[in-house]
């Protein structure tokens, strides 16, 4: 073999090594920072008055439940019940007039029995992004909970202190996938690698807004977009 061959295949070796360890650095960062602001039962997290709760699709592309969507809807009914706090609100995706993660959840909530004038809703949360920045600039949240699986509380987290919120998560009921651990560790890392770049370049939410206060007394509008 080579010099010339030896050189480009050290070369490539490099670089698959790089796009395999980075992902998994950022990964562990990302856990370990936020390790100790995360909570899996009621009894020892912290009592916030507004719990976020982060939109996915109700159904999978398969029109299946999707246990993403509902296992979020269960913790937000054990938080509530158990009085760790008082408002909800609900930050999703509303990008055509007959899909609306928001409005599925509230519905469902309200079944459950959470009081319809206790739920909010942010239609804008199209992304974790835009969720946590929106939840300050147009809700005025800087001490707030998180409701969602733990890999999406700890990158919340992490944009809460870029926004200078206090945030802690209520980590939902996780789902089991075939995948190996590291593949899900690679594929969330570079979701990570993108956090930090979107927070280096200080990216903004998709959409603006007029402030909307989450108190008693000042039910929101225009629950229908």
């Amino acid at each position: 073999m080579t010099k010339k061959k030896k050189k480009i295949i050290s070369i490539v070796i490099a670089i698959i090594t790089s796009l395999i360890l980075i992902p998994i650095c950022f990964y562990k960062f990302v856990e370990s920072k936020t390790a100790d602001r995360l909570y899996d039962d009621t009894k020892s997290i912290p009592y916030n008055e507004v719990g976020m709760v982060l939109g996915t699709n109700p159904k999978t592309k398969y029109g299946n439940n999707n246990p993403y969507f509902y296992y979020r809807v269960d913790a937000v009914e054990k938080l509530y019940k158990a009085k760790k706090i008082k408002f909800v609100l609900i930050s999703g995706d509303n990008k055509t007039k007959d899909y609306s993660e928001p409005d599925v959840m509230r519905s469902i909530l309200i079944k459950r029995g959470i009081p319809a004038d206790v739920i909010y809703i942010d239609y804008a949360g199209f992304r974790t992004l835009d969720s946590v920045v929106r939840a300050k600039n147009i809700f005025g949240q800087t001490k707030m909970t998180v409701i969602s699986q733990k890999f999406h509380n700890e990158r919340s987290i992490v944009l809460g202190e870029w926004q200078d919120m206090e945030l802690v998560g209520f980590n939902a009921k996780d789902v089991e996938v075939k995948r190996s651990k590291y593949k899900i560790m690679i594929r969330e890392g570079y979701a990570r690698v993108k956090l930090y770049l979107d927070m280096l370049v200080g990216k903004k939410p998709h959409f603006g807004g007029e402030p909307i206060k989450i108190a008693v007394g000042h039910p929101q509008k225009e629950l229908n977009k």
